[in-house]
């Protein structure tokens, strides 16, 4: 496919036979308007699409995917509402609290529209449900926030021919593009090779301005309706880059790798993307401790009776919120790039929730560092189990 060209889309569902009177009134702005009209509305109506995830993207998109009259909208999640939840992820309020985030996005959908059909899935996508799922819909949104699930999401859709609309998130940057094997290029086109585990943080280690979400998911949504239409020209061979600091959009071209061999069947994620799953031998390649252990040796190094460096290797930001007395605040890209040398004694590492760490430990012992551990948990366990009247973020 030649760069910034796209042969017209067929629509990927066929019209309703009618709109109700009610719905006449409620989507008259789409009637109005002539390239859309009654012919688009009804076929709206009668699609099916699944969103992955009702979270930062997943909000504004169940929104307005509700607002625009599809008739069917499916939710994967089986998550729950928490307080950090609501600077971007809108769908959620105060009172949903503690609540499925399912079952949170489920009730505000149909306060909105109770003309949408909403088909709850409170499970965790993995290899062994994905592919029954995704045959149940017209389209698919992916708003995760992690390599392992896109690459899934991703295989999923390419054997079973379905296009799906990706965005992506961080600090102040987004990203959108459309993905349809057959049409155009997928997602490990965009992605060959997944990046180097801990390498790329997700929104809860890096941050996110909320805001974001409403103009990302908002662009996932557009796609998603020209999709199911046939109008417009979609996002497919192109990724769409927005940039909130300079308040500015722009795009590159992504054609499909000829030689790469299409997808017959699913993998294990977590190790292609270099994520060692729990019951394997890796799994036990990052020595650690628990922040009560961690509690101890801190009273023992107080008392003269053990010496030892424990290491923060988050960012400044996180370390001004909050951080445990007595640590020393290294962030994780100085020790992987080597530009720190670490004194040669025993070394405890934590981060947030021991996820960045653990690459920290793991990095330092093939690099000769014999005597580090990991803190599991990171602040968040020494918080909520050591002391509690510190704030999490």
């Amino acid at each position: 496919m030649a760069t910034g060209t796209q042969t017209p889309l067929p629509p990927l569902v066929e019209p309703a036979a009618d709109l109700t009177h009610e719905e006449y009134q409620r989507y008259s702005r789409h009637l109005l308007i002539p390239e859309f009209g009654v012919e688009a509305q009804k076929r709206l109506k009668n699609s099916r699409v699944l969103v992955i995830g009702a979270g930062g993207l997943g909000s504004p998109a169940l929104l307005y995917l509700a607002a625009a009259g599809v008739g069917t909208i499916g939710v994967v999640d089986d998550d729950t509402v928490e307080v950090s939840n609501l600077q971007r992820q809108v769908i959620h309020g105060v009172n949903d609290l503690g609540r499925s985030k399912g079952q949170s996005a489920a009730d505000s959908v149909r306060e909105l529209n109770p003309l949408v059909n909403v088909v709850l899935h409170e499970v965790r996508l993995g290899t062994d449900n994905i592919l029954e799922l995704f045959a149940e819909y017209d389209v698919i949104l992916d708003g995760t926030d992690n390599f392992a699930t896109r690459y899934l999401v991703n295989d999923a859709a390419q054997i079973l021919g379905k296009p799906y609309v990706w965005g992506s998130i961080l600090r102040f940057d987004g990203q959108v593009s459309v993905f349809w094997t057959g049409y155009g290029p997928t997602y490990r086109d965009l992605y060959p090779e997944a990046p180097p585990a801990g390498s790329v943080p997700s929104c809860a280690e890096g941050g996110v301005l909320g805001v974001i979400c409403a103009q990302i998911g908002s662009v996932m949504v557009n796609e998603a309706i020209k999709l199911i239409t046939g109008i417009g020209r979609t996002l497919l061979g192109r990724v769409l880059i927005f940039d909130a600091l300079a308040m500015s959009w722009r795009e590159i071209g992504l054609r499909p790798d000829p030689d790469a061999k299409p997808v017959t069947e699913l993998m294990d994620y977590e190790a292609f993307c270099g994520m060692p799953a729990a019951t394997s031998p890796d799994a036990d390649a990052v020595p650690g401790i628990d922040v009560v252990r961690l509690r101890e040796l801190l009273a023992e190094r107080a008392s003269g009776s053990r010496q030892f460096e424990l290491i923060d290797v988050r960012e400044d930001g996180e370390y001004g919120i909050v951080h445990i007395d007595g640590s020393v605040l290294i962030p994780k890209d100085r020790i992987l790039s080597g530009a720190v040398e670490l004194p040669d004694q025993e070394i405890y590492v934590h981060c947030k929730s021991g996820v960045r760490s653990a690459s920290v430990v793991r990095f330092l012992r093939e690099s000769g560092y014999a005597n580090v551990h990991n803190v599991t948990g990171g602040i968040e366990d020494w918080v909520r189990k050591v002391e509690p009247e510190k704030p999490l973020y």
